[in-house]
């Protein structure tokens, strides 16, 4: 599983760096936090780590870092951080903000 898992955010950071060449922001940010996930859950599926069927796997991450080597706890809270913002952004990403009639292409520009 962790294998397909790494696969598929490697297609997923392709689509999003594609995205971003064509100035398609919303799809970078969906494509990046697709990304991260599956890495996230790759990481934690790969020590036999059970998760949230959810899409920010960072309290998973935080409460079993004592797992990981050194060189990867380092950088634990940092991965935390990309995978609460990019899954606070998936949703409007891709409608954008609909109560407010706002597209995603409004809301995700290069500023």
């Amino acid at each position: 599983m962790a294998q397909d898992y790494i696969i598929r955010a490697k297609r997923c950071l392709k689509e999003s760096t594609d995205a971003f060449s064509e100035e398609d922001y919303p799809i970078t940010i969906r494509r990046a936090q697709e990304c991260v996930e599956l890495s996230l859950k790759a990481v934690l599926r790969g020590i036999a780590v059970e998760y949230p069927r959810e899409h920010d796997v960072s309290d998973s991450l935080e409460n079993v870092k004592e797992k990981f080597p050194d060189w990867f706890n380092h950088k634990i809270p940092e991965l935390i951080r990309i995978s609460r913002d990019l899954a606070k952004k998936r949703g409007p990403a891709l409608y954008g903000y609909e109560a407010q009639l706002r597209p995603a292409s409004d809301i995700f520009r290069k500023n």
